[in-house]
């Protein structure tokens, strides 16, 4: 989850991708924890926010540039994750969105 040290005070772009998978998840968990490592690992990578709810889910990267997400785009393990599209999901849309301004609230647990 992402935290407002995390978040630039300049513009910077979020990846919203939502989801529903398939019934086919074969290898899904060891390529999701692999891209996951990687892109955190990528420079201008800022976090990542993600809700699921059974098989949907959305999930939403936050990047410092849109050359850093074309980096991150091009990068072999993520291309050989995005091959298998069409195996693990049902449905997904993928969105690049410039976020101008953001609020944060972090409430206080009891």
């Amino acid at each position: 989850m992402i935290n407002k040290g995390q978040l630039p005070d300049s513009d910077y772009y979020a990846v919203l991708f939502s989801s529903e998978k398939s019934e086919n998840l074969e290898g899904y968990s060891e390529m999701d924890e692999l891209t996951m490592t990687l892109a955190s690992e990528q420079k201008g990578y800022l976090g990542f926010e993600s809700l699921s709810n059974g098989n949907k889910t959305i999930f939403i990267s936050y990047w410092e540039s849109m050359e850093d997400i074309q980096v991150w785009r091009e990068n072999a393990t993520h291309r050989m994750a995005k091959s298998k599209a069409g195996q693990w999901y049902k449905r997904y849309l993928s969105q690049i969105c410039l976020v101008k301004q953001s609020h944060l609230f972090e409430g206080h647990s009891c």
